[in-house]
């Protein structure tokens, strides 16, 4: 019989409401970011776009890995000591249930935001000439994407917990952690924090890029200091007219 403590029902916190918004709409960004990347798709003109706000949510995530809620901080969940155990249990196909990321997981985060940030960057500010490192750091982003959903997808089944679940409702059946208490809410100042770093990072991008948020191919976005009008001055332009 359950004890009253712990129903068979019960959730426990674990992921705060940022994390899972900034967790989605990096996906969404990456997604399109990748369908729109061929001149002759139909979402081109969104390559650009979808890349800046990519970049403004690593900035977020950045400050929100000191700030934000107890599973979120990078201190929380950066230990390698746990690594071996959780490889054994994979090989086992026994692994045991984590609270917060499990330590490959923890892995797998690092290097997404930095493949994130290589992407960006790359694409962003190296222009024609980075265009090969841009589209191997790219591939490379894909991969780990694909390799990470399919570890999410067999962690559920040998833990018996839906990650999926948990980064959309940001709960964990509390009866697989019987002993864990809800996380620590983040407090007023990592709300400020994380809503000035977002600002801050869309104020940056608009003055590298005037344009940034305007759709538009990626080609114009190459040749903007080559001459060519930005999509803002061709609207004047037209408005002129």
């Amino acid at each position: 019989m359950s004890s009253p403590a712990v129903q068979s029902g019960e959730r426990l916190r674990v992921w705060d409401l940022p994390i899972r918004l900034f967790h989605w709409i990096l996906v969404i960004a990456i997604a399109i970011a990748f369908l729109s990347s061929e001149e002759d798709s139909g979402l081109n003109d969104w390559h650009v776009l979808s890349g800046w706000v990519a970049a403004a949510l690593l900035v977020f995530r950045l400050v929100w890995g000191f700030v934000g809620g107890e599973h979120s901080r990078f201190a929380n969940f950066l230990n390698f000591s746990g690594i071996r155990h959780h490889l054994g249990g994979l090989v086992r196909g026994k692994v045991e249930p984590t609270v917060g990321h499990n330590p490959l997981g923890a892995i797998a985060v690092i290097l997404l935001l930095l493949l994130v940030a290589v992407t960006i960057w790359s694409g962003a500010f190296l222009g024609e000439a980075g265009e090969d490192l841009h589209e191997v750091v790219a591939w490379t982003l894909l991969a780990l994407v694909a390799v990470h959903m399919l570890a999410v997808v067999f962690t559920s089944l040998l833990s018996r917990e839906n990650l999926v679940r948990a980064m959309i409702d940001g709960t964990k059946p509390k009866q697989r952690h019987p002993l864990a208490m809800d996380a620590r809410r983040p407090g007023p100042m990592a709300f400020l924090l994380g809503a000035a770093a977002v600002t801050g990072a869309l104020y940056a991008i608009h003055i590298y890029d005037p344009d940034a948020f305007t759709p538009r191919t990626a080609e114009s976005f190459e040749h903007r200091s080559g001459g060519q009008m930005t999509a803002s001055e061709i609207t004047k332009a037209q408005e002129g007219d």
